[in-house]
C-alpha cells in the first residue's frame, strides 16, 4: 500500500476535524453514504458532560475498505456534535512499516495524540514495550460489565503483567477464499478447513490460464498478506519466530526450513507455474483484493475487505465465493485461525485522556459500530459478546457471520506438536520483525535461488538482531 505525502482534513460544523493521513485506498469507485443513524449513550453523554469544549487527537489504522472509513468519519461527527467537544482524526497505514516508531517518536517528543486504534497483534505489543501506552484497565472493567467479555484473542495481544493496555474495538476475523464455482467444475470439495498441500494441488487443478484462470492468489512479495501466509505455514509445520514467551528467537529449525522449501517450489517450480497470476512477485496488499475482484483468481488469503468489496459492490465473485477458516500443515489438525482486534489505546502524555476514553467506549459499540460494520460486512465485527446480540443485522446480515463469532469464542491456545501454543505471549521483537518484512525478503531470495536452509539461517540473524534491539538478549 502506497502512501502519499499530503494531509487532506474535513471539518464537521466546527466541532470535529477528521483528516486523512496521505494513503491510497484499497476500493475503488465513490462510497454509498452510511445509513445508520448514529447517537451517543445517555451514560456516555453524562460521562462527557464535564468535558465539554474540549478536544482530542486521534490516529486510525486504515480499514481497507473506503465506505467504512467514511462510517467511522460520521460516528465521530455525531459524537462530537452531541457532547460538544473536537475531535481530530487521522487515518495512517499499517502497512508502512514506521507506523510504530512514528507514534513513538511523537510520545518521546510530547507531540503525540491522544488516542489510537490499531491491530492489537501487529502493534499493541510493540508499543506497550516502548513504554508509550496508559493502562486502560479500569476502562476495560467498565465495558465488559456493559458489553460481556472481548475477544479470546484480546487477552493474549492487550494484556501485559495482569493488565490492559488496549480496549478491543472491532474484531477482524481470518479468513481464506476460493471459487467455489471452479471447485464444483472439477469436482473438488467445500471443506471447513484444508491442507495446505490440498489447496496448492487444487489451485493447479482448476487453472486455466488460457481462460484467465489462476488458482494460487497468495503472494510472497512485501506486504501483510505475505506476511500472514508465510507465517502460518511456518506455524503449521510447525516451526515459529520465538518460543512460547516470545523472547526467545528459534526460527531456524527444520520444520521452518520445511516449510519455506515448500513455499518456494510454489514459485519456482515449472509445475505450478500455469497457477501463478501474471505479476504476482510484485503484488501489494492491494493486489490480490484487484484480481480477486477481478474475477481471475481461485484462492486467496486476506481480511474480509474483499469479501465486503464484493457484497457492497454486487460483484459476480459474491455468490461464488466459499469463505473458509484457513489450512493445517504437519504439526496441527485445526487452522491457526483466531482472528485480531483492532483496538484503541490511550498515549502516555495525552493531553485530554479522559475524553480518550469516552470516544474508545463510545466507538466499541451500539450505532457507532454499526453504521461501519454495515458498510463493511464480515471485516468490521464486534469484538464484544453482548455487542453481537444487540443487533439483528450481526446474526442476519450475512452468511459468514455465525462462523465469525465462533472465531471469537475460540478456545485459545491452539497447540501444535511441536509444543508451541498460539497465539504466543505478545513479543514486541516478533512484532518488529514481522514490520520490517524479513519473512518476505528470505522468500525473495529462495526465489532467488538461496537455498531454503541458508535463507532460513540469514533470516535467523536478522530476527536475533532486531529481538536484541528490542532489548531481549538472545
Amino acid at each position: 500500500m502506497e502512501e502519499k505525502a499530503d494531509l487532506s482534513r474535513r471539518t464537521f460544523l466546527g466541532l470535529s476535524a477528521v483528516g486523512v493521513l496521505g494513503l491510497a485506498g484499497c476500493g475503488s469507485g465513490p462510497a454509498p453514504a452510511p445509513q445508520v443513524d448514529v447517537q451517543v449513550p445517555k451514560a456516555l453523554l453524562d460521562q462527557a458532560a464535564a468535558l465539554r469544549g474540549g478536544s482530542v487527537g486521534m490516529l486510525s489504522q486504515k480499514l481497507y475498505s473506503e465506505a467504512a472509513n467514511k462510517a467511522l468519519d460520521r460516528s465521530l461527527q455525531a459524537f462530537a456534535q452531541a457532547t460538544g467537544t473536537t475531535v481530530r482524526n487521522d487515518l495512517v497505514s499499517g502497512d508502512a512499516g514506521d507506523m510504530v516508531a512514528k507514534m513513538d517518536a511523537e510520545v518521546k517528543a510530547g507531540t503525540n495524540r491522544d488516542l489510537a486504534f490499531m491491530s492489537d497483534r501487529r502493534f499493541v505489543g510493540q508499543l506497550h514495550n516502548l513504554g508509550a501506552l496508559t493502562d486502560v484497565t479500569d476502562v476495560v472493567d467498565e465495558m465488559k460489565a456493559l458489553y460481556g467479555e472481548p475477544a479470546t484473542e484480546a487477552n493474549d495481544y492487550c494484556v501485559f503483567g495482569g493488565r490492559w493496555f488496549a480496549i478491543p474495538y472491532h474484531f477482524i476475523a481470518s479468513g481464506m477464499y476460493l471459487r467455489k464455482d471452479w471447485y464444483q467444475e472439477k469436482g473438488l470439495p467445500l471443506k471447513p478447513y484444508y491442507t495446505w498441500e490440498e489447496l496448492r494441488d487444487n489451485a493447479l487443478a482448476v487453472s486455466d490460464p488460457a481462460k484467465r484462470r489462476f488458482g494460487w492468489g497468495l503472494t510472497v512479495n512485501r506486504s501483510g498478506d505475505a506476511n500472514g501466509f508465510i507465517q502460518n505455514v511456518i506455524n503449521t509445520y510447525g516451526g515459529a519466530i520465538a518460543d512460547n514467551t516470545g523472547t526467545k528467537v528459534v526460527f531456524n529449525s527444520p520444520e521452518t526450513v520445511a516449510a519455506v522449501t515448500f513455499i518456494g517450489d510454489i514459485y519456482t517450480n515449472p509445475k505450478y507455474a500455469p497457477m501463478l497470476p501474471p505479476g504476482i512477485g510484485s503484488w501489494t496488499d492491494s493486489s490480490n483484493n484487484e484480481n480477486w475482484l477481478a474475477q481471475i483468481l481461485g484462492l486467496t488469503l486476506n481480511q474480509f475487505s474483499v469479501y465486503a468489496e464484493s457484497k457492497t459492490k454486487k460483484n459476480p465473485v459474491y455468490a461464488n465465493t466459499h469463505v473458509f477458516n484457513g489450512a493445517t500443515g504437519p504439526a496441527i489438525d485445526q487452522p491457526l485461525a483466531f482472528g485480531e482486534s483492532n483496538s484503541f489505546v490511550v498515549f502516555k502524555g495525552a493531553k485530554n485522556p479522559a475524553l480518550a476514553k469516552v470516544v474508545a467506549k463510545f466507538m466499541a459499540g451500539g450505532s457507532a459500530l454499526l453504521g461501519v460494520a454495515k458498510e463493511a460486512p464480515c471485516l468490521v465485527n464486534p469484538s464484544w459478546s453482548k455487542v453481537w446480540d444487540s443487533d439483528p443485522y450481526y446474526t442476519t446480515g450475512d452468511p459468514a457471520y455465525p462462523a465469525l463469532r465462533e472465531q471469537t469464542r475460540v478456545q485459545l491456545p491452539v497447540k501444535t506438536r511441536t509444543g508451541y501454543a498460539f497465539p504466543q505471549a505478545p513479543s514486541p521483537g516478533e512484532q518488529a520483525a514481522l514490520a520490517a518484512y524479513l519473512l518476505t525478503d528470505m522468500m525473495q531470495s529462495v526465489i532467488q535461488g538461496t537455498k531454503p536452509a541458508d535463507a532460513v539461517a540469514t533470516t535467523h540473524g536478522r530476527i536475533v538482531q532486531i529481538f536484541e534491539q528490542q532489548g531481549y538478549r538472545q
